[in-house]
Parts: structure tokens; sequence; C-alpha cells
């Protein structure tokens, strides 16, 4: 199971770092005037989500593997409580994908400060999450 534990916090990792840079290419979009630059961030953005996709599937995948490994029955509220949040991380991560499609369609109507503070959600749901798993405070 270390092994297990060992990937699924690599792909945890990676998926992060993808969530924490999207949005930020966002907020440049919300701001970029000429075409050029805006189908430069555009590109980017696209990659970016592509490649993060399969990162968020891994992540969850050997993280459900953990969970079904150490076993459903023994989880406690911590457990309960992490698993909410990885949901609500997935939402956050659907939403990126939707934010992108609005972008690419030139309908976007947000400014950059809505982008900034939504750049911000990740941040807190890691916090959480990591204090879930570290302290498991119930």
């Amino acid at each position: 199971m270390l092994w297990v534990k060992t990937f699924h916090i690599l792909f945890v990792i990676s998926w992060f770092a993808g969530l924490f840079y999207l949005p930020r290419i966002y907020v440049n979009l919300a701001q970029a005037h000429d075409a050029a630059t805006t189908d430069c961030l555009l590109g980017m953005a696209r990659r970016l989500y592509r490649f993060i996709t399969p990162l968020a599937v891994l992540a969850v995948a050997f993280g459900l593997w953990l969970f079904l490994g150490y076993g459903i029955g023994r989880s406690s509220g911590w457990m309960h409580a992490k698993l909410l949040f990885v949901l609500l991380l997935v939402i956050y991560h659907l939403a990126c994908g939707r934010m992108l499609r609005t972008f690419a369609a030139g309908r976007n109507t947000r400014g950059h400060k809505f982008y900034r503070w939504f750049n911000e959600i990740p941040v807190l749901l890691l916090l959480i999450i990591l204090i879930l798993v570290v302290v498991r405070p119930f």
C-alpha cells in the first residue's frame, strides 16, 4: 500500500499545481485586450486543463484504492470530511473547465478580480484536506 500512497500523493501534488496555475491564466485572460495574447493564453489554458484532468482522475483513483484497501468500515469522521472536500475540489476542477469553455467562446463577463479570488479556493481546500489528513481532528 505504500506504493499506492506514494502515487496518490504524487498525482495530488501535480493536480494541485495545475489548479494553482490555471485560474492565474484566467486572470490574465480577463485582462487581455488583443487577440494574439488571448489566443496564446487560451492555448496555454487548454493544454494545462487537458494535462491536469488525467492527473485528477489518477489522484482520485489511487485515493479510492487506498480507501478500499484500508477498509471502508474503519473510516472515521475525518475521512468522510476529507471526501467531502475532495468532492468540492472535483467540482472546482469542473468549474475551471466550464470557465475555459466560456473564455474560448468569447463570453466571459467576469473581471480579473473575480479570478484572483477564485484562484484562492484550491489553497483553502488543500489546507483543509491537509489538516484533516494530518491532524485527524475527529
